[in-house]
């Protein structure tokens, strides 16, 4: 207290009973980890041996279908490791809604609780501090974000009446709290913040994601579209940013798709499709065999299915086509052959069926009714887009110009468009480094205002119009129109 000037120090009952015999180990040699903040000490650990150089921090980012957890050295602030997997609750339900409703089960919401944290966080954790060598008392904070409905199953909070009018969450501000409250393998003791909400449908993974995207520093009136499960969208700039959500579903992450994966090893991220063989030149991550296709090469290969008359704009082969790429199944529901078990020596053929192709247009539906049932509500339209932001983990090889093709994004200007990978991770890391980028994550969280499309007039129209490729109505993509000749 004399040495570093400070008069109130704080510490944790855990932290008291270690002093007096960790001090006298090493002849009363030791290092204390502490964190300075608002005129407080907080004293978080101390160990006998000299662990100043090994101080870490964590960035989690939960989505409804994809975990990622960042490690950050915070002497540096750089971010030494990653890991990701599949959200493990995701057995119990593919969406919000379908996970919400197990939680009223018996033990649902303790069971979802425990999944996301002891089936997929700490597992991911033990991942990276093996391949490290980490210690984990090292790691002394953590920032999580998540959507709302994600954000409450991680604390064990009743989400039932997110879903239930006048769809109210049960709490929006940011909160701290201390790792073993929640149970996350870290330091006991360490922090861990949870990024605010806005509304039932917009949570912490967007705060973090607009925090990173910059837009609430912007003149330009700015896009934000994360294509993730939920599909949540932003629009404004620092003098006003709207908001909502359309539930998208896993599609864009590979869920809900034959062959989906996320966007990862083995995952088929580029496609192109010969015309005159039908044949798909795929490009593959990591340059192994094909594994799935991540939601980029689905976008591609719709786009490359529907400009080679493989499918018309509502998504249906065409059984006139003779290729050996091309066949129906027993219920005669059509499908395209990317890859021949025999290929690539695989188990099974990789395919995409029009029940995939359905719930991808879907998909893409959702995104593009939601961005333009919310830029409507402001009285304007896609001419008034300075630049559009897109996040989620989709995969780095997002083609923009596919994306316009199928009526997944507007028909601008194709230098308008950005992809920023995971804005969430990216805001979590950020909050992690900075006390003032927690601030400022607080202050856009209460600056969003939200729109409920499920109470907006016009939206279930707009939805049903663009469920199409592009669209029901062509006017709306003046280039796609000229490129497919209707």
């Amino acid at each position: 207290r004399n040495n570093i000037g400070v008069n109130k120090i704080n510490f944790d009952i855990d932290f008291l009973r270690k002093v007096p015999t960790v001090i006298r180990k090493n002849n009363f040699n030791f290092t204390i980890t502490y964190k300075y903040e608002n005129e407080m000490l907080y004293l978080i650990d101390i160990d006998e041996k000299d662990t100043e150089g090994e101080i870490y921090g964590i960035a989690i980012d939960i989505g409804t279908t994809s975990v990622v957890v960042s490690l950050v050295d915070l002497k540096n602030n750089e971010i030494i490791d990653k890991a990701s997997s599949g959200n493990a609750q995701i057995k119990y339900g593919a969406d919000v809604i379908n996970r919400i409703i197990y939680s009223t089960k018996k033990n649902g919401l303790e069971t979802l609780r425990k999944t996301i944290i002891d089936e997929t966080i700490n597992p991911l954790l033990k991942k990276i501090y093996s391949k490290l060598s980490i210690n984990k008392d090292n790691v002394v904070q953590g920032v999580v974000s998540g959507n709302t409905t994600m954000s409450s199953l991680f604390l064990g909070v009743y989400p039932d009446f997110l879903r239930q009018e006048p769809y109210i969450p049960p709490f929006t501000k940011a909160l701290n709290l201390k790792s073993k409250e929640v149970g996350i393998n870290i330091n006991k003791n360490a922090d861990v913040y949870l990024a605010p909400s806005v509304a039932s449908y917009v949570g912490g993974d967007i705060t973090s994601g607009v925090l990173a995207s910059g837009m609430w520093t912007s003149d330009e009136n700015i896009l934000f579209i994360d294509l993730g499960t939920n599909g949540e969208i932003v629009f404004g700039n620092k003098d006003y940013m709207m908001t909502c959500a359309c539930s998208a579903g896993p599609a864009f992450e590979g869920g809900g798709i034959s062959c989906g994966m996320r966007a990862s090893s083995g995952a088929i991220e580029k496609v192109e499709i010969e015309k005159e063989t039908l044949n798909p030149k795929l490009e593959i991550i990591g340059n192994i065999s094909p594994v799935g296709i991540c939601g980029s090469g689905i976008i591609d290969l719709i786009c490359k299915m529907m400009t080679n008359k493989i499918i018309d704009r509502r998504g249906k082969i065409n059984k006139d086509i003779k290729n050996k790429r091309i066949r129906f199944n027993e219920y005669d529901i059509g499908e395209y052959v990317l890859a021949f078990k025999e290929e690539y020596n695989l188990e099974r053929d990789l395919i995409i069926s029009e029940v995939d192709i359905d719930n991808f247009i879907r998909a893409k539906g959702a995104i593009y009714s939601g961005a333009s049932t919310l830029i409507e509500s402001l009285g304007m339209n896609f001419s008034v887009v300075d630049k559009v932001l897109i996040a989620g983990g989709i995969g780095n090889s997002l083609n923009i110009e596919n994306s316009i093709m199928i009526g997944l994004l507007p028909d601008i200007e194709k230098e308008k468009f950005s992809y920023i990978g995971n804005s969430s991770l990216i805001g979590s890391y950020l909050a992690l480094i900075s006390q003032d980028a927690k601030l400022k994550l607080e202050d856009i969280g209460s600056q969003m205002t939200y729109v409920e499309l499920s109470v907006y007039p016009t939206y279930m129209d707009e939805f049903i119009s663009a469920c199409f490729l592009p669209h029901t109505n062509i006017e709306q993509f003046p280039t796609v129109k000229n490129l497919i000749g209707v």
